[in-house]
């Protein structure tokens, strides 16, 4: 009996300090984009007070990093471990997308939202549908693969693409300031959430979907020329600590339990052919 293999998927290679790289480039895409055609809001009381501004400010910077982000997948070759992930994840892990689904759901500031004109409502919607596309194709699909593929354990793919990821939104200290560095831790701890969701779902449009989710939840108390917050917004405030706090409870318990016998925690090796 001969043992049967696996053929490996084909692409090239991209080691993780070229992803940094790119990760840089594709940030610069988002920056510079909005420094060249951006609406000045700094008189304004929010972020976005119009839809020129979504459009202007965020709508066409991030589609414009979409794109960049679809040219690597395209010129690495690696959409199909891009779009699918298979590393199982126990059951109680399911909670973590769902509950973020919810509290989403329950803290989008409807009140606001109806106070503004329809274009300005869908320009939103549109602008948080590409964050999530745009941010988790460049780093919970190719930076995980990145460390994956760099023989990472799934602890530490967890740990450096989310590291890597809260990061990034340091940019954003261009017109946050000091406030970005603390943007940057928690975004951090929100982007392992997302690994998490890549890896219950096992397809990369679950992440896709809570981020692009949870992130307009969060816009939609800040727009309008005269924004009103919601009470709802503390909830996925409050969830992501709860959050954090189950997982550093039940960290250990994340991985599937090793099959009965199998006392190594993984997957037994393959037995030889004859003759070898």
């Amino acid at each position: 009996m001969s043992t049967h293999r696996t053929p490996a998927r084909q692409g090239r290679t991209l080691t993780w300090p070229w992803f940094l790289a790119v990760a840089v480039v594709y940030l610069a895409i988002i920056q510079v984009t909005g420094a060249l055609i951006g609406v000045d809001t700094a008189g304004a009381k929010s972020e976005f007070p119009t839809t020129e501004a979504i459009v202007r400010n965020g709508l066409i910077p991030i589609v414009l990093s979409v794109v960049f982000g679809a040219a690597v997948v395209t010129w690495l070759g690696w959409w199909g471990d891009v779009l699918r992930y298979r590393a199982p994840v126990r059951r109680w892990v399911r909670f973590v997308p769902v509950s973020m689904l919810v509290a989403a759901v329950l803290a989008i500031n409807y009140g606001n939202l109806a106070d503004q004109s329809a274009s300005m409502v869908l320009a939103l919607i549109a602008m948080a549908v590409c964050v999530g596309i745009g941010e988790e194709l460049m780093f919970r699909g190719v930076g995980v693969q990145v460390f994956k593929k760099a023989g990472f354990g799934e602890g530490k793919v967890a740990l450096w693409s989310s590291v890597v990821f809260g990061a990034a939104h340091l940019s954003n200290a261009f017109g946050a300031g000091s406030q970005a560095i603390l943007q940057a831790i928690v975004v951090s701890t929100s982007g392992y959430f997302f690994y998490l969701c890549l890896r219950v779902g096992g397809t990369l449009l679950l992440p896709m979907l809570v981020h692009g989710m949870w992130d307009f939840s969060l816009i939609s108390n800040g727009v309008g020329t005269d924004p009103k917050t919601s009470p709802g917004l503390l909830l996925p405030l409050l969830l992501q600590v709860a959050l954090i706090v189950l997982l550093l409870v039940r960290r250990r318990s994340v991985e599937p339990a090793a099959p009965a016998g199998d006392t190594t925690g993984g997957p037994a090796p393959a037995e030889p052919a004859p003759g070898r």
